[in-house]
């Protein structure tokens, strides 16, 4: 184990013997650290926090702290962090509410650049990437390969489907379906399509990427159709399809709302 000696380790806390604990850490609580970490220099753990394997934890990181939430009162909540992921300087990362899940919880193979934030009770999947100031409000979910760009901005209690790239600087307040590229066009946000260059390169088949398409041009592109048509019309054509089987399947999930379909002139 590799401990500085300048960092402060509460004794409660469980330090994997291949983790690395860089100068003025802080570990405050019953935190778990697991192999091959590494905690850069001013970082601050603390609470019930585990964070697992082959992770970096950046300098000026304060990962575990407390909910900004009006209505904690100290309770027992947790933050889990997965596998392999890159948590880079002065990010913040919360633990949950008993209001909520009782954790936040990210998964494996993320990317969360520097000065970003997520709030209590999100959850976050696997392989994403949030660029610098990302800004995660409680209770957000971001699927599996989603892209978030500098500066955007999700609301609470909104959701980002899988495979989605959101334009920098973007304001979102209602869920963003799976699969699709949000862009910013004279300070208003819309979809513009399905994130073809993003599914291509993690190595979706052609075929699917069509019927995505097609979908995507019946929500957003059929203003002759209402939404729940729209939704009939996918299921009864392109019933064969799982990806889009699982985009039907937001929508008709989503308790706050999808955001608005935009018809292009």
């Amino acid at each position: 184990m590799s401990i500085h000696a300048t960092a402060v380790v509460d004794p409660q806390a469980s330090v994997d013997s291949s983790a690395c604990i860089d100068p003025y850490v802080i570990i405050d609580g019953p935190v778990n650290i697991g192999p091959d970490t590494r905690v850069c220099a001013h970082a601050v753990v603390s609470g019930q926090t585990t964070i697992g394997a082959r992770n970096t934890i950046g300098s000026f990181t304060s990962i575990g702290a407390p909910p900004q939430d009006m209505h904690y009162n100290g309770e027992a909540t947790e933050l889990i962090i997965g596998d392999d992921n890159q948590i880079r300087e002065y990010v913040s990362i919360h633990r949950g509410t008993v209001m909520g899940r009782k954790r936040t919880f990210i998964g494996n193979h993320n990317m969360i650049m520097a000065y970003s934030h997520i709030a209590h009770d999100c959850t976050i999947g696997d392989h994403v990437i949030m660029a610098n100031v990302a800004t995660l409000a409680g209770h957000v979910e971001i699927g599996s390969h989603a892209n978030l760009g500098g500066l955007v901005a999700i609301h609470q209690f909104c959701r980002v489907g899988q495979y989605t790239y959101i334009g920098g600087m973007s304001g979102i307040s209602l869920d963003v379906p799976p699969y699709v590229i949000m862009e910013g066009t004279r300070n208003q946000m819309r979809i513009a399509g399905i994130n073809k260059i993003g599914l291509r390169r993690a190595g979706m088949q052609r075929e699917t990427i069509k019927k995505l398409d097609q979908a995507f041009k019946l929500l957003f592109r059929s203003p002759q159709l209402l939404l729940k048509d729209a939704l009939a019309k996918i299921q009864e054509e392109l019933a064969d399809c799982a990806e889009v089987e699982q985009m039907v399947d937001f929508f008709q999930s989503s308790k706050r709302g999808v955001v608005k379909r935009t018809i292009d002139g």
